[in-house]
Order: C-alpha cells, then structure tokens, then sequence
C-alpha cells in the first residue's frame, strides 16, 4: 500500500509539472462519516440550543456547509440503509430493526464496496445495525476493518463484549470512547492512503449511561429550553442524552485533532448526521414529532459537511436532502464510481457544496416510512402520514392542515406517496434465513435476537436486540433459529450460558434435520445481571447483561440447505436448564 501511495503522489507531481490538476486537486480525498444514534436535530449549539455545548460538532457547520432540511429515516437501521445504498430502505429488504428485519439484502452493493473498489482503505467502527451473519456483516459489505456491534442496541457501554472483524472482543472503557480510538486508529494506520471511515456512535441510544465527569454537569439541570409540550419532557432523560452529546462532541474533536496532527485535515472530507429524531420529548426546534414518528421532528437531522478549500466556510443549504443523498455526493466529490447495479433514489449533492449555487435545481420530493406509515417532503410542504397538509416554511410544528387552501397540491403530494406505495411496497412477509457456513467468515454467531422461543421459553427484555433466553424449564421448550447452511461440512457448537450450581445436569440436543448433537450442562456458570449501575435514567425495553460464558457442546455435520436449528433439552434435573445468549458455529 505505501508503494502504491508513493507512485501515487510521483503520477500527481508529474502531472502539476506537466501543467495539469495540481496534486491537491488530483488526490483522492479521504472520507470520514461520523453518524451518531438518536440525537436528533435539536441537540447541537449550532442549531440554537443553549442547554448543552458541542463546539467540536458546530465548527464543520461553521469551517464547511450546514443543511437546513435533512431527512433521515424515524428509527436506526433504514436510515442506515440508505445511507449505505443511497436507496429507500425498503428496496433493500429493511423492514425492522430485530429479529432479522434489520438486514440489508445481499444484492444491494454498498457505499463501502464503491469506495473499496476504488482503491480506498475501508473501515466501520460502530454500530452496525445491518445484519451480523456474514455476509450480512460489515467485512462482507465492504468494510475490510470493523470493530463494534452489529444489534440495534447493547445492554451496557462499559467495556462490553464487541466484534472485531468477526470475532468476540472485550471492549475497553465507555464505548463512544472506545469506538473513537479505534476510528483514530485505522486513521493514523492508513494515512499513506486514500480512506474511507465510517464512526457510528452508539450514543444517545438508551440505556442511558455516560462517564460522570459529562453526568455531573447536568444531573441537576432545568433546562432553559424545554420540549414544546413541557409535560412530555422526562427532564432525566433529557439532562442523560445532553450529557451524552457532550460526550459526542469531545470524541468528534478527538478524531479531527487526529487529522490536524497528521496534516490530513485538508485533504478529508468530514461528514456528521444522526439516525433518527431524538429518543425523547426535548427541545427540538418546535417540530412535531420524535424518534419514531415520521413527522417533522422524527425525521430532520443534522447535516454538517466540511473540506477545506472545496466547500466554502460557513455556507447554508436551503434545498431540501436525505440519507438518500449521501452515496451519490461522497461517490462523486470523491471521483468515485457508483455501484452500476441498481438505480439510486438519491442525487448528488456537489452542485449545493462546492459549485456555484444552481438556478435549475428541482423541487425534490422525499418520502419518509415507518411501520407502514408514509410521508413525503417538499421544499415548502409536508404531507403527512394521515394525509394533512402543512405549510413548512411558516408551520414547523404542522399545527394548521392547509389542505382545503392548496387541494391541488394536497392532491399531488398524496397520488405521489400512492405511487411511491407500489414502487417500494412493504413486504407482507420477511422469510430470509440467517446464512450459517462461509469460509470467508467461519465464526457464524446466532444470536437469541435471531432466535425464536418456544413453549415457555422467554426472552429476558421486550427488546430483543440485546435479549438472552430465559425460563427454560420443561423438555417441551425449545429454541430455534432459521438457517440455510452454505457449506457442508463439519462445524463446532459453542453455547454462550448461564447456569447456577442447582441447575447443573441438564443433558441438550441441537438438531438440524437428521443431524445432531448431545451434551450436558457440566460446569456451574451464575454472574449477576449488571448494567444498571451504570444507567443515568431508569431503562424501559433494552434487557441488563450477564457475563455469558462459551461452553462447547461438540462437533456437528451439517448439509448445505436451509432448515430450522433446535436446541432442546432430554433431561433436565433441576428447575432450569440454562439462559442461552446465543449460539457460535465455527466451520472447521
């Protein structure tokens, strides 16, 4: 790879010498994408609000462009999919954010493979959220570097148990913290090349758990500014996330001071948006709507962008832009090809950025969906999911239906969205099994999110992302997981349990098909639950965590076909037989 740089810049001397594009101009700028979980538009300075301070964040809006009307998607894993694919999430099977619904259908090629395939060094530090099974996982869509999670969401962000590459880690520290360094890392490591680094901090997603010296700042605040309904305002769970964006921004100045010191700044291209609206009532602008909601205030992100000498300081994008947009911009102020296998929904957004401001450029319309919801955005209107029509540039918080006053717009907008309806249907049905078996990956995990309880086998939070199976207790109770095996052959079963001494005995059976295997719970493994002592605001869905030990059942052959995986239990001599956080098959 040096080398390759080396000849690189020679070929960009020889070039300014010869009297063409300067080596500046004709180097491939590095990317750098920092996306951040459930902060939502109004928590930045930038945008007005005075109840924290993000300096880090609001100099790229104030050194680079700053959007005025950003859409995302209302929940984590779509937004995600658009970003990677610059289509609409449902066009490439992301119709969930558990249970598999979160996956990114295999055809679609990512922003990562464009940039890959150019040359770029790739890495994703983060939350995933996009399917763990390769090839679902981040080194099987591009990325030749990943360290963090691949669920919706983790139990607790002290030194968690993460993924590198494919392998089970222990983190180190907070995790925001944790993941920068490691972002940091892979900058200062692939500096002689062009790189491509996506940051997606798993932060302000509950639970909601930050260092104290960021919590002691706000734990007693009155926020000046509140939600535009006070009474829906948990005041601790907004002190919690202002806190945790405080956190945000010191990791963001972290990364940017790395391209200072190795005098990268100028030729980086440094982009920051978030997922979703915020994940509570707070101070947002005064639009309606949170996480979730495919409302205005569900659905607006920030938008920073920053290069140095390309994008003029300080400029203000008027036009309306999204997720969507995001592969077709980078791809093209990098000079970068864009995946020649589906059509994109998203458009370039260089002649907002860097060219003069265009007089020709069109009134877009961007379509928002959650749970079978849909919204569509224009420059000046919404119309939202119940068909209502509103005035965006004098009514952000849609209180006043303008329908009877602009019926002929009324009328376009909701044909559009009819429209839009059959071109992305939703499917009725996700019936992709988890893929089991790749050479290129041989650790296969299963997790209990993926997993399906039977009898009175139940999961240990409402939320599966981060769940482990509990109550097992009867010969009738099953767990089962929908494979398709890729390769035939011989594969190592490792269960992640718990099991008090009592309970010990417990013989097992996993079954695929005619193929099994049988074991017995030999050896007493029972660590308390813990991540609440660490929560800043009492969780609600996300389930606390156990120090899940791996405890190998044996050997089993399986056939290269799809079927369902079970684990069941022939005897069991106590009152249970283990909690199960999951299955690990390694293709030997």
């Amino acid at each position: 790879m040096r080398y390759r740089a080396v000849m690189f810049w020679m070929l960009c001397l020889l070039s300014e010498w010869l009297g063409g594009t300067s080596s500046t101009e004709a180097a491939s700028p590095n990317v750098v994408v920092i996306l951040t979980d459930d902060q939502g538009w109004g928590d930045l300075s930038i945008h007005g609000n005075t109840n924290l301070r993000t300096p880090r964040i609001d100099s790229l809006g104030r050194e680079g462009a700053l959007f005025k009307r950003f859409y995302v998607c209302p929940v984590c894993s779509p937004t995600r999919a658009e970003f990677l694919t610059g289509r609409y999430h449902l066009r490439g099977g992301v119709v969930n954010v558990s249970t598999g619904g979160e996956r990114l259908d295999l055809d679609e090629r990512t922003i990562a493979d464009a940039f890959r395939g150019a040359g770029y060094a790739t890495g994703m530090f983060g939350k995933w959220h996009n399917g763990i099974q390769y090839p679902y996982h981040p080194v099987g869509r591009g990325f030749e570097e990943f360290y963090g999670f691949c669920s919706g969401h983790w139990g607790d962000y002290f030194s968690p148990p993460l993924d590198h590459n494919g392998q089970i880690v222990q983190g180190e520290g907070f995790m925001a913290d944790d993941l920068t360094s490691h972002a940091i890392d892979f900058v200062k490591q692939k500096k002689e090349q062009p790189f491509f680094c996506y940051l997606a901090l798993n932060t302000p997603h509950s639970p909601m758990q930050v260092p104290d010296s960021y919590w002691e700042r706000f734990q007693t605040l009155d926020p000046p500014l509140k939600a535009t309904n006070p009474r829906q305002e948990n005041l601790a769970m907004t002190r919690a996330a202002l806190a945790m964006v405080e956190n945000i921004d010191h990791n963001v100045g972290r990364l940017l001071d790395t391209l200072d010191e190795h005098q990268l700044r100028d030729q980086t291209i440094v982009l920051f948006f978030c997922d979703n609206g915020p994940n509570s009532f707070r101070w947002n602008g005064g639009m309606k709507g949170r996480k979730g909601s495919t409302d205005e205030g569900g659905v607006r992100s920030p938008l920073l962008v920053r290069w140095p000498g390309k994008i003029p300081a300080g400029k203000h994008v008027e036009s309306i832009a999204g997720a969507i947009d995001l592969l077709p911009t980078l791809a093209d102020l990098a000079g970068v090809a864009l995946p020649d296998n589906r059509s994109l929904d998203g458009v370039s957004l260089r002649p907002l950025l860097v060219d003069k401001p265009p007089t020709n450029w069109p009134d877009r319309q961007i379509f928002t969906h959650w749970a079978n919801k849909v919204s569509v955005r224009t420059q000046q209107y919404r119309l939202d999911a119940e068909g209502k029509l509103f005035d965006m540039n004098v009514d952000p918080g849609q209180t006043r239906d303008v329908s009877a006053d602009r019926p002929e717009i009324q009328q376009e907008l909701a044909a559009a969205v009819q429209a839009w309806r059959v071109e992305c249907p939703r499917p009725l049905l996700d019936d992709r099994p988890f893929p089991v078996g790749y050479r290129e990956l041989p650790l296969t995990q299963l997790p209990a999110r993926d997993g399906v309880p039977r009898g009175g086998v139940q999961r240990s939070a409402k939320a599966p992302n981060c769940s482990y199976f509990t109550h097992w207790t009867d010969t009738e109770d099953a767990i089962t997981w929908d494979i398709d095996v890729h390769t035939a052959g011989s594969y190592i079963v490792e269960i992640q349990y718990t099991c008090p001494a009592k309970d010990v005995g417990s013989e097992i059976e996993l079954s695929f098909g005619d193929h099994r295997l049988s074991g017995s719970v030999r050896e007493a493994h029972d660590p308390p639950t813990w991540g609440a002592e660490h929560d800043r605001v009492p969780r609600e869905g996300e389930s606390l965590v156990k120090d899940f030990r791996r405890m190998q059942l044996g050997v089993i052959s399986l056939p290269a076909r799809r079927g369902t995986l079970q684990l069941k239990a022939l005897k069991i001599p106590g009152s249970q037989v283990m909690e199960v956080r999951g299955l690990l098959l390694t293709l030997m």
